[in-house]
């Protein structure tokens, strides 16, 4: 039966609210960097599961535009740019969560350098200051790499790939005369003004178009070749993702 106050209305038995405890042992101290360390390997697994989820929509769009472009001779070649408009917003979308993930990431290997590699094989000169570090970081995240450099990182692992073959495939398809109306008559460019007029879209002369990807590129070169930021797990060629 449950208690009633004096107007008759049913009371809820709630239970009393204390303050939170901390480990006060040993054993207690391990069992909560046991956990934590859990908890955050499932949160950076989450985010890497996202950034591949990204690169394998960017592959699909990438393939699904190079059949429909090379499938036939009278496919546009306007198709291959979309596709490049298309993998450059799933790369920022991808440095987006990488940063994300790259927080997570860097809390776990702050852990693992620092307290799971001291048990299993003991150095000189480690300090307590990570745990320091660890709690300043939980109680004001922060992202740790820059948009422009999220980017790179991307680029080089995956995306400058990609824009390559979408530049192949585009260069192949305007060195040809798209004929619409008899595909059979389709022959190689002869000549630079047959391929300027060639790389046209719609009202959209083809130098302009010619001038608009030589500067994406050039980006996308500069992006992908920067010196990276960072030192040892952080920099280019080291494990990290």
């Amino acid at each position: 039966m449950l208690p009633k106050n004096d107007q008759g209305i049913v009371q809820t038995l709630r239970p009393p609210i204390k303050a939170p405890v901390f480990p006060s042992t040993p054993t207690e101290f391990i069992n909560v960097m046991a956990h934590y360390h859990r908890a955050e390997i499932a949160r950076m697994a989450g985010w890497r599961d996202r950034i591949d989820r990204t690169t394998n929509w960017a592959i699909t769009v990438v393939a699904a535009m190079l059949s429909v472009s090379l499938s036939t001779p009278t496919a546009h070649h306007g198709v291959l740019i979309f596709a490049m408009v298309l993998v450059l917003l799933l790369l920022v979308i991808e440095a987006r969560r990488y940063r994300f993930f790259d927080v997570y990431r860097n809390r776990v290997r702050r852990m693992e350098r620092n307290y799971f590699a001291q048990i299993f094989a003991p150095e000189e000169g480690t300090t307590d200051e990570w745990i320091q570090k660890l709690g300043e970081d939980l109680r004001r995240p922060l992202f740790l790499t820059s948009t422009s450099q999220a980017l790179t990182r991307r680029l080089r692992r995956n995306y400058c790939w990609m824009f390559l073959i979408l530049l192949l495939a585009w260069i192949i398809k305007t060195t040809f005369i798209r004929m619409q109306e008899n595909a059979v008559e389709a022959h190689l460019v002869t000549s630079l003004g047959e391929w300027v007029e060639n790389a046209s879209v719609g009202p959209i002369p083809g130098w302009a178009v010619i001038v608009a990807l030589t500067i994406f590129y050039g980006w996308i070169l500069y992006a992908t070749l920067r010196k990276p930021m960072g030192e040892g797990e952080l920099a280019f060629g080291n494990v990290h993702v």
